[in-house]
């Protein structure tokens, strides 16, 4: 198995005779040289930019080089290639309203992440980088020297003495491939300790970055959302040509043998005959009804010509228990809230009528604080639970109801103590606009 960062490349045998000491040191060498060029950046455009502000020119400048962090965040993701091939992902990044650079502008200064970026440059170019110069020269400039004695004598003008790290001074052969060995040793310690520090940095600059081993969550969260918002859209789409379909296929079928039925009915004379014909013309007619039923409970028709008020009507006219509805909405909502609401008014008037023994009911509410409430509450005998999958005591079974509501971040809450009411609450997050009028 090959090592993915460099701290699984220290834990493995072969480290030193691998490529994961000089990846350790090209990560720590062009940290230096990054934060040494982010540092003379960032001095000069501040520097520049107080200068300047005197006449209010310099106020673009000292705005931008509060992104300055954005490039310098760009290689770091590049650059953590070199100590952990896992992929270092970009945040995900608000697009501006409009086009143009001073939107941009707005909106990248808006933005967490352009302040944590700016942070993660600042502490590059005053901190981590003279850290990255210093430990090169310990673990790589000094080891060098030493274990280069011998070739020091050796080119020196009487070769008979070297010094060692400007700090002592070899006179014997002996004694220089000595400290030759002695540095070859601190050489792979040095390769340790570089790796150490390489795999340290890299992790200090996810943290920092927002680039952990997971995909950003923030991304995830935003992709499932927008993929649940897809497959409701594709939901209510298919179900509404399903009902087209029905509507003027099945149906128009239907109507067309139910006719042809009661005409043969008519003329058939007295007899067996006339009795089948006459059998089978209710059956049509009652599989016309049912698939009329069914057509309506899918998508009802004045759901989407007038909206959810006047579905919620027709709901509480066809229910067996007198309802009485008080909705106070701005105009039409978004047909996939407009959908879901429905069905959980429909399923709850019907868990009345079935259920509750109630004589009377309501469903009141509105469209307030960009949120879509809704009550439905009835005078029955109370005791309703919310089911686990099938139906509760009392005949509730909201978790349907919950989940059709949830896919839209809604939420569904019931009171039903015993003996009455129950008062069931919806809540679906919805904006309401002008294009929804």
């Amino acid at each position: 198995m090959h090592p993915r960062n460099v701290w699984q490349a220290m834990s493995a045998p072969g480290f030193l005779r691998s490529a994961w000491p000089w990846r350790a040191v090209a990560y720590l060498l062009t940290g230096a040289v990054a934060g040494a060029v982010t540092l003379v950046g960032l001095v000069v455009a501040v520097t520049v930019g107080a200068v300047l502000s005197v006449v209010v020119v310099g106020l673009p400048l000292l705005l931008l080089t509060a992104l300055a962090g954005l490039p310098v965040a760009r290689l770091e993701r590049l650059r953590l290639r070199l100590a952990d091939r896992a992929p270092a992902p970009d945040r995900p990044r608000r697009q501006p309203t409009a086009y143009g650079p001073w939107p941009w502008l707005t909106t990248r200064l808006r933005e967490p992440a352009t302040w944590r970026d700016l942070g993660h440059a600042l502490l590059l170019a005053f901190v981590l980088w003279p850290l990255d110069a210093l430990l090169l020269t310990a673990a790589l400039a000094f080891p060098l020297a030493t274990a280069a004695t011998p070739l020091v004598m050796a080119t020196a003008g009487d070769g008979e003495e070297a010094k060692v790290l400007k700090l002592w001074t070899v006179t014997t052969w002996p004694t220089a491939f000595g400290v030759a060995v002695l540095g070859l040793l601190l050489l792979a310690a040095g390769a340790y300790a570089l790796a150490l520090a390489a795999g340290a940095r890299a992790a200090l600059a996810r943290v920092l970055l927002g680039t952990g081993r997971e995909p950003d969550l923030d991304a995830r969260v935003v992709e499932l959302t927008r993929s649940r918002v897809r497959l409701v859209d594709a939901f209510e789409a298919e179900r509404r040509r399903i009902e087209r379909d029905l509507h003027d296929g099945a149906q128009q079928r239907l109507v067309s043998l139910t006719m042809t039925l009661g005409l043969a009915r008519l003329d058939a004379p007295p007899g067996p005959l006339a009795d089948q014909l006459a059998k089978a013309h209710g059956e049509a007619g009652r599989a016309l009804e049912e698939l009329r039923e069914l057509i309506h409970g899918i998508h009802p028709k004045v759901l989407a010509d007038h909206g959810l008020a006047a579905a919620v009507e027709d709901a509480a006219d066809r229910s067996a228990v007198p309802v009485d509805v008080r909705l106070e909405l701005p105009g039409r909502l978004p047909q996939a809230v407009e959908a879901a609401a429905y069905f959980v008014v429909c399923e709850a008037l019907a868990n009345v009528a079935r259920h509750s023994g109630a004589d009377r009911a309501e469903v009141t509410g509105g469209h307030r604080d960009g949120r879509l409430r809704l009550e439905i509450r009835d005078d029955g005998r109370g005791g309703a639970e919310a089911g686990t999958g099938t139906r509760a005591r009392g005949g509730s079974g909201l978790t349907g109801l919950a989940d059709r509501v949830s896919v839209l971040d809604g939420r569904i809450s019931l009171s039903s103590p015993p003996g009455g009411p129950t008062l069931l609450r919806v809540e679906i997050p919805c904006e309401w606009t002008e294009r929804f009028a």
